[in-house]
């Protein structure tokens, strides 16, 4: 039986852990608040930032395929502060991510990836 798409038309608010994660973040990067872990990254440019993304996501897989919830728990916090430093690097807003999950909620019934034909639909759109 096939499953009904729901629409919704109501934007999901970005939790307020990652809305002050994200100011955090930009207030290390004004220098208005001390954080020598996050001044680092920063400094160290996006390349740097891109790997802590990977590293942290492989060990989210990691703990995951051991089995150990409370690590993968402690993990995914991990990736989510490296994936804000790296969005704040490309000026991206928590809001814009949030606002791409209602839109494929919206498409797909879930916040899921994307068809590969669909993203290659939406890259070209991107780039007119």
């Amino acid at each position: 039986m096939a499953r009904s798409k729901k629409k919704r038309s109501v934007k999901t608010p970005v939790p307020h852990q990652v809305t002050e994660l994200e100011t955090a973040i930009a207030d290390v990067r004004e220098s208005r608040k001390p954080s020598p872990r996050t001044a680092r990254l920063i400094a160290a440019g996006l390349p740097r930032m891109a790997q802590k993304v990977a590293e942290e996501a492989t060990e989210v897989v990691i703990e995951a395929v051991r089995g150990r919830r409370d690590a993968v728990i402690g993990e995914s916090v991990d990736l989510l502060y490296n994936l804000a430093v790296l969005w704040s690097e490309l000026g991206i807003a928590a809001s814009e991510v949030w606002a791409e999950m209602d839109r494929r909620q919206a498409l797909l019934g879930m916040a899921e990836k994307l068809p590969k034909d669909a993203e290659e639909g939406a890259l070209s759109l991107a780039g007119q």
